[in-house]
């Protein structure tokens, strides 16, 4: 049970494993863009683009209009060009030979790490930068020049406002973006999805059913 001010309705034909594989990720994207303001002007690159916040963050910036590059395993290219992207960079590759130097308007990253600067040279003047995830390490360096000289904006994202979910409904319903379910498992097995999980072969939500 959970207060009816935490429930939304969602007409959709989707399947309650397709549904389930909403709520979290793509509520964290949505929010992601919300934050930064993200439109059809804006060119947007998205680091970790093949996990669940990642995969999310691709479709919408998509349907609200924007260029959406992805970083991502070079393996799970083609698989992020099918959600939306107009280009995938391999996480290997130099992203300032491949971008250059203040060449997109907005960065979402999950990622941050040791690669957490060039971030910011990729970055046009007056650019936005948002965080949600730090999955290739928390502690990043910051030239602090950089931050003011190009007169950049900063988002941190955790707390979602109503809107966003309701907003992420209405894109559920008219189909601008699908779910990604990888595979889904009985609760039983929950083991084997651990495994899939570990294994890091997969694209979007593992799902676990209740019978």
């Amino acid at each position: 049970m959970v207060a009816s001010r935490h429930a939304y309705r969602v007409n959709s034909p989707l399947s309650d494993s397709e549904l389930a594989s909403f709520p979290c990720s793509y509520s964290t994207a949505e929010n992601l863009l919300t934050r930064s303001q993200v439109s059809a002007m804006d060119r947007v690159l998205v680091t970790g683009a093949s996990g669940g916040v990642g995969s999310a963050v691709v479709q919408l910036a998509k349907a609200r209009g924007a260029e959406v590059i992805a970083i991502t395993s070079g393996s799970k290219m083609s698989g992020i060009l099918d959600l939306g992207a107009s280009t995938a960079i391999s996480r290997n590759d130099d992203l300032l030979t491949v971008l250059g130097h203040n060449s997109v308007n907005v960065v979402v990253d999950l990622v941050a790490g040791s690669q957490w600067p060039v971030l910011l040279d990729v970055l046009q003047p007056g650019g936005r930068y948002a965080t949600a995830g730090a999955i290739a390490g928390p502690h990043v360096s910051l030239d602090v020049r950089t931050l003011y000289l190009k007169d950049l904006t900063f988002f941190g994202c955790t707390q979602l406002e109503p809107s966003v979910f309701s907003h992420l409904i209405q894109s559920i319903e008219t189909g601008q973006i699908r779910p990604l379910v990888a595979s889904t498992f009985p609760l039983e097995q929950i083991a084997r999805a651990q495994e899939m999980f570990l294994a890091k072969k997969f694209m979007g939500k593992i799902v676990l059913t209740l019978d």
